[in-house]
């Protein structure tokens, strides 16, 4: 049952949909991983990485709130139930207990270099099926690559 009657055609709407839900899962996924990685990261450079984890995670979750209200706008139901998220979430993730600041480092650079890569596969897919969903998948991916060259600059010259 479609509660929100979209403005796109079906096949249009299920395209956008199956990106914006994809793109929820990520998002929430590298809130999480970030908020991981800031409560345990030990090293040198604690405080200036754990602050940059703050901006990634207020990102994700800003980006994964906007995601969302895309969705409902073209009806379809956004799903960030936590069962979700562990059963879709695709990207890498943080191991267990403390990690040393250059790890934390690695983790968002893969991460986030990650969840770029299917970003791009979403825009590619929403071009003609959605370009207002393929905008915002776009201006998603300029700030996750901007949050990438962060980190990745945090450990030149590579250890």
């Amino acid at each position: 049952m479609t509660v929100v009657k979209s403005t796109l055609p079906d096949a249009a709407r299920e395209v956008a949909g199956e990106a914006l839900q994809s793109t929820l899962v990520d998002l929430l996924g590298i809130s999480l991983v970030g908020k991981q990685a800031h409560w345990n990261i030990v090293g040198p450079r604690f405080r200036s990485i754990h602050l940059q984890l703050d901006e990634v995670v207020a990102t994700a979750r800003t980006y994964s709130d906007t995601v969302a209200e895309r969705a409902a706008a073209l009806g379809v139901p956004p799903d960030g139930r936590p069962e979700t998220i562990a059963a879709a979430y695709a990207l890498p993730g943080a191991k267990e207990g403390w990690l040393r600041d250059d790890e934390v480092v690695r983790l968002m650079v893969e991460t986030l270099e990650s969840a770029i890569g299917r970003l791009r596969e979403r825009i590619d897919a929403t071009d003609k099926a959605d370009p207002v969903t393929q905008d915002l998948l776009i201006g998603i991916t300029a700030e996750l690559e901007k949050q990438r060259w962060m980190f990745e600059a945090e450990n030149w010259p590579r250890d």
